[in-house]
């Protein structure tokens, strides 16, 4: 027998359907963004608990990265591409800001990310973002800040190249692309601050390592990176 609160729930679906941004089924009234299986079923990859893991090692040699993590693993067609679709293409921002506030918890427990001092997110070109309407890295960024319990400074990069899309390109061709397309605003806010810089999803690296590379150069600054989710090359 249904409970007047089921029914309440049901009702309220029926004429207001909130769904799944992974799934896409219907979401009870106290669930938001996610279902309780989609929860429990997304791909994590716990790399916030290991110094050496995949994400940390695309940087080797590269980049001095203090620490490195991904909150998902990305899998073409699969529940975290709709999620990031979501995000990314639908306009639905809470979705970064939500992730953020859940992975924030998690790396405040973790001692490779529990002193950063500063949420940093890679900027998009001032057309793109007004085509898009927002930076997806600024809501997953604001969300982060908020569990961490550190600022978010959405204006520390400016991307000064409208560069072309990354989605075909190598490597190579991607850091190519990203090279010079980065400036710093304001560099003495970032002085000697353990800096987590973020994006929504993690592939070759090109852009966090462009991005990397420019904050490495200040004084004192220790470099973590965190991502929506981690993509095979």
């Amino acid at each position: 027998m249904k409970t007047p609160l089921r029914f309440l729930e049901e009702m309220v679906g029926l004429f207001y359907p909130n769904l799944c941004c992974a799934c896409g089924k219907n979401l009870l009234i106290r669930q938001h963004v996610l279902c309780i299986d989609c929860q429990y079923r997304l791909p994590k990859t716990q790399f916030h608990l290991q110094a050496d893991n995949p994400f940390a090692e695309r940087f080797w040699g590269r980049l001095p990265v203090h620490a490195g993590a991904a909150m998902y693993f990305f899998t073409k067609g699969g529940r975290v591409q709709r999620l990031l679709h979501a995000l990314k293409y639908g306009g639905q921002q809470e979705v970064g800001r939500y992730l953020g506030k859940i992975y924030g918890l998690e790396l405040k427990q973790s001692p490779l990310f529990c002193d950063v001092e500063l949420v940093v997110p890679v900027p998009l070109h001032p057309r793109k973002k007004r085509q898009r309407g927002f930076n997806q890295s600024d809501c997953f960024a604001e969300g982060l800040s908020e569990s961490l319990g550190v600022p978010w400074l959405p204006d520390a990069l400016a991307r000064r190249a409208f560069t072309a899309t990354q989605t075909r390109k190598s490597r190579m061709e991607r850091l190519a692309n990203v090279g010079e397309a980065f400036a710093l605003h304001r560099p003495e806010r970032l002085e000697g601050k353990h800096i987590l810089l973020v994006d929504d999803v993690m592939t070759t690296g090109a852009t966090l390592e462009a991005c990397g590379l420019l904050l490495t150069e200040l004084p004192g600054v220790r470099l973590s990176m965190a991502t929506i989710a981690i993509a095979e090359v």
